[in-house]
Formats: structure tokens, sequence, C-alpha cells
């Protein structure tokens, strides 16, 4: 089906100081699923997996060590999240998914930048229809009758099954994240997630013609740039 999807570190890192951004944007989430479900990634399958995801994008230990402490002392922000969705530029479906300690501060640092690049914010639900929500995991292996098998005798509901160039990639409903996870990490010993992680995927994309191509641009760098912002999905092609 070739379904489009973003990779994480990509749509976080479109700033001069990328890494920078990367660090702090998993920093929050790790503090984040550490407070809400314990530090213990053992007991803590969300905290686990954003672990693996951080140091998949090369996030150093003591950054996700020291987000772990701050999660320990039981103080701090209390961040809560929040999704926002609208048409960017060139008439594009946008998702930008927060997290933040102050609701207000970030509607509005957000909503700047639909005004400022033309583009219109609107209500909860309004384009997020036309997304699915989904596990995406992608590694090495070239049957995808055997993984689609594997999956299936775990009882995983699997949304599609893709394989090219030695890679499969398995599509999942969001629900069943850590259920597909756990089969395809029991069926092939030593598996190595080249993406393991839940997004928003379009369900059909809207070509972004040339001249909104840099405005566009312009609209992803200003939210990437906000510190609150975690994740944004769109359906652009360009």
């Amino acid at each position: 089906m070739g379904r489009a999807y973003q990779n994480r570190k990509e749509s976080m890192a479109k700033t001069s100081d990328a890494k920078a951004k990367v660090y702090s944007k998993y920093g929050r989430e790790i503090y984040v699923c550490a407070k809400a479900g314990g530090v213990d990634p053992d007991g803590n399958l969300s905290l686990r997996s954003m672990i693996d995801r951080a140091k998949k994008d090369q996030v150093p230990s003591h950054v996700i060590q020291k987000a772990l402490e701050k999660a320990k002392g039981g103080g701090g922000e209390d961040f809560s999240t929040a999704r926002y969705e609208g048409y960017g530029p060139g008439s594009t479906m946008v998702i930008v998914d927060c997290l933040t300690d102050n609701p207000n501060r970030t509607f509005g640092d957000v909503r700047i930048c639909f005004t400022k690049t033309k583009s219109n914010i609107g209500t909860q639900g309004s384009v997020s229809h036309m997304f699915d929500h989904c596990a995406i995991f992608v590694f090495d292996h070239n049957d995808e009758d055997v993984v689609l098998e594997a999956l299936m005798m775990a009882d995983v509901d699997v949304t599609d099954i893709e394989s090219d160039a030695g890679k499969i990639t398995v599509f999942a409903p969001y629900a069943e994240y850590f259920k597909a996870k756990q089969a395809l990490t029991e069926a092939f010993e030593g598996i190595d997630f080249d993406v393991d992680d839940t997004q928003f995927i379009p369900q059909n994309t809207t070509t972004v013609k040339s001249d909104d191509v840099e405005m566009f641009e312009k609209f992803l760098d200003m939210l990437n740039d906000l510190d609150d912002v975690q994740n944004v999905y769109h359906n652009a092609d360009y």
C-alpha cells in the first residue's frame, strides 16, 4: 500500500539546534511517562518503549537518566497532553501533539504558527478523522506471510503489512501497540526495530504546489521550534 509515515527524529529535527530539540522533547516525554506510571521500565511498558525510542534516536543516557531522576523526585512540572488540528499552507491537513504545563500559552503559540503562515487552526476532530492512529514497526525480514502468521497467532489486529528490500513494515491500530510489539519480540528472537512508534497516518495526501512549499516548510519549522510541540503530523506531499 505504501502508506506514508514520518520518522520521529526527522519530524522534530528541522531546526539549527536539532539535537538539543530532540533531547528536550524526549526528556519531557520520558519524564511524563515515568511520573504517570513509575520509573521502573520493567513495570512501565510505556516508559520502556519511550526509552527504547530515545536510544534508537541516539539520545544520550544522561538525558534519559536526568528525566527519570526528576520524575522520581515527585516534584517538578505537571504536564498534560494537548492536540491541535487544522489546515496548513496548500490546504494540507495538520495535527499537532503537545505536552504543556500551560495550555493557554501553548494554544496561543500554536495559533500564531497557523496565522502567520495564512493557515487555519480548527476545532478538535476537524481533520483527525482523515488520519489513522497506528502503531508502526519496521524491521529486517523478507517473508511477510511468516510475520503475518506470527501476529495472527497472537491475535493481533493487523491493519496492513508491507515488504520491501528486506524490510517488513507492520501497521496495527494504536490500541494494539504493546500487543503487537510483544508478539513480534517473542516470535523473532533478537529483533531490532528500525521504527517502533505510534503515529497519525493520513488516509490521503495533498500535493503542495511550488508556490506553497516555502510557506509550508516555514510553518513546520515554526511549530517544531516550540518547546511544547512534541510531534507534527500532516498529509503533505512535496
